[in-house]
């Protein structure tokens, strides 16, 4: 569909902004349910996360086999995944091809950054305006905009002045980076500097990682799949996927479901170094109930990987400073080939930045505290996202009465399970804030996501209302988020899921603790109480029903025995 065509169709029912697995879902959904619909991304292509995540050994640490759609059929049955974790241009190539067989491509414009969107009170639409000073307005407006798609500001002064090259992991260049012979310096160790740096030191005359704080990082154990589990997972599949819509992180798999108490040293160790043989870090993580909130049970995991680390970094000094010391999985866990080992290679060095840290960038590199030069042709700035809310704060989004978001959300992001925020009628946000996106399988998040929103706007179509929640409802929520939060380990630690990683966002925990399976029930007891929460209404006892029907007083599922086995 050309831009001239969109411009001389004023009437779109649906403005989807986002082409990632979110955008190309949600836009299904609407011509699937008879919208007019329209899609808006940035990007020249749809891929989302994936588009632009091009860095080498950018892939995702849940099994292709189930990170992937499970709404269509014949997709599942004729895409064929090649490894066990898929890389990201096998990711990208997945969803251009979900793209071409749904035909979803003719929906979209490409190249189009969403820069405004503003509510009109008197019309009930929303105008969005994109960075190309073109205006639309459509009814109902879905924010697919992901999670982690905001690069946070690096902060190193004068980085301009720098005479080489400098990239960014989040926004990595179409053509390939070669690094063979270069002296290159490397910003971060989350999630992607650890899949990226094995890579680059192998072709790197030299490289210097700079890390502020390490990262627990499990190995991926990645290969080729094979033909029989192939077929064995397809014999299975439908269950398989059932199963997991109801899993703690929307994975199937099963644990122990047990305290690490009620197991000696020697069970213990042996089911770590089981799921560490395996590469599962989602499992790992789980393999005892109390790991996430328990100080003691996980001091069993952190002691395990740690010795893990020390058995591949022989010098006591540098094992320490890539050993964390914060609980395991309260910041990202990650997932790696050769990670520790490339620190045994005599051309990467590990720099210190708490001890040395940066003070600007020069000519010839970077300059260090202590006065020293890093002399680098090349910086590669894996420095994080703004995450899970700052997509959303730097679009110009504006309610009712002139609410502004990013200033609504200056010291909280409020809204009402990660999907509506008040005085922003018909706005839906995708996997956002106090939802269990961050933490769990993605896709099945942003499947049940879309699929509440297209049950909500077919009652707000059949019903003539405006789909919007109260204030009220969202405070019911966050002090449930809270409840949950305040049980687990996430809060004790500074992370991108409570905001630390960006100077002045609030701190508050980010994601919803409860799990996919818990929050899907929640969800599924609003619909059945009347939309509890979805409307202009403060009588909270749809909204508290529904979440009483989960968790009891003190935050505990009520569906705990179910969380983990089969």
């Amino acid at each position: 569909m050309s831009n001239e065509e969109h411009e001389t169709t004023p009437q779109i029912d649906v403005i989807v902004v986002g082409a990632g697995f979110s955008g190309l879902y949600a836009v299904y959904r609407a011509r699937k349910a008879g919208f007019s619909v329209l899609g808006l991304e940035v990007g020249s292509d749809v891929g989302g996360v994936w588009f632009w995540n091009k860095y080498p050994g950018a892939r995702c640490d849940v099994e292709s086999l189930e990170y992937s759609y499970s709404f269509d059929e014949e997709i599942q049955k004729e895409w064929v995944w090649t490894e066990r974790f898929a890389s990201q241009p096998e990711l990208q190539r997945y969803l251009s091809f979900v793209a071409d067989k749904l035909d979803l491509r003719r929906s979209f414009e490409f190249e189009r950054r969403v820069v405004s969107t503003i509510w009109d009170e008197v019309a009930q639409r929303w105008t969005v305006t994109d960075d190309q000073g073109i205006q639309r307005t459509a009814k109902y407006l879905i924010m697919a905009t992901g999670i982690l798609s905001a690069p946070k500001p690096h902060g190193i002064t004068g980085l301009e002045d720098f005479n080489g090259e400098v990239f960014h992991t989040a926004t990595w260049p179409d053509y390939d980076v070669d690094f063979t012979g270069k002296r290159v310096a490397v910003i971060g160790t989350g999630s992607s500097a650890v899949q990226a740096i094995p890579l680059i030191a192998e072709g790197a005359d030299r490289l210097y990682v700079l890390q502020r704080t390490p990262s627990f990082s499990l190995p991926a154990q990645n290969r080729a799949l094979r033909q029989d589990e192939i077929a064995a997972f397809e014999a299975k599949r439908h269950e398989v996927r059932a199963r997991a819509r109801y899993k703690p992180g929307g994975i199937d798999f099963v644990t122990t479901g047990q305290p690490v108490e009620n197991f000696s040293p020697e069970e213990r160790d042996a089911l770590y170094e089981e799921v560490w043989q395996e590469g599962a870090p989602f499992k790992f993580q789980s393999t005892f109930s109390d790991l996430r909130t328990s100080a003691q049970a996980n001091k069993t995991a952190m002691d395990f990987v740690a010795n893990k680390i020390r058995e591949t970094i022989t010098d006591p000094v540098l094992a320490e400073k890539l050993t964390p010391t914060y609980p395991i999985s309260a910041r990202r866990l990650c997932l790696d080939t050769n990670y520790y080992a490339t620190y045994l290679r005599e051309n990467v060095e590990l720099v210190d930045v708490k001890e040395r840290p940066i003070k600007r960038a020069v000519a010839q590199g970077l300059e260090l505290s202590d006065g020293s030069v890093l002399d680098v042709e090349a910086v590669v700035l894996a420095t994080g996202f703004d995450a899970i809310t700052g997509a959303l704060r730097r679009i110009n989004i504006v309610g009712t009465h002139g609410r502004v978001l990013a200033d609504y959300w200056a010291d909280a992001p409020h809204n009402f399970v990660g999907l509506l925020v008040a005085g922003f009628p018909n706005l839906f946000t995708v996997t956002g804030p106090s939802s269990p996106g961050a933490l769990s399988n993605m896709v099945v998040s942003i499947e049940q996501h879309i699929d509440l929103i297209f049950t909500t706007l077919e009652m707000a179509q059949r019903d003539g209302v405006v789909v919007e929640t109260t204030e009220a409802a969202q405070d019911a929520w966050a002090r449930h988020g809270e409840l949950l939060a305040n049980r687990t380990l996430f809060v004790t630690t500074d992370s991108w899921y409570v905001g630390a990683n960006v100077p002045g966002k609030p701190r508050v925990f980010l994601p919803y603790a409860g799990g996919v399976g818990n929050y899907r029930r929640i969800c599924d007891g609003l619909v059945e109480n009347g939309f509890a929460g979805f409307h202009a209404d403060d009588d909270l006892s749809g909204v508290n029903a529904a979440i009483d029907a989960v968790f009891d007083a003190e935050g505990k599922s009520k569906f705990a025995h179910t969380a983990t086995t089969k």
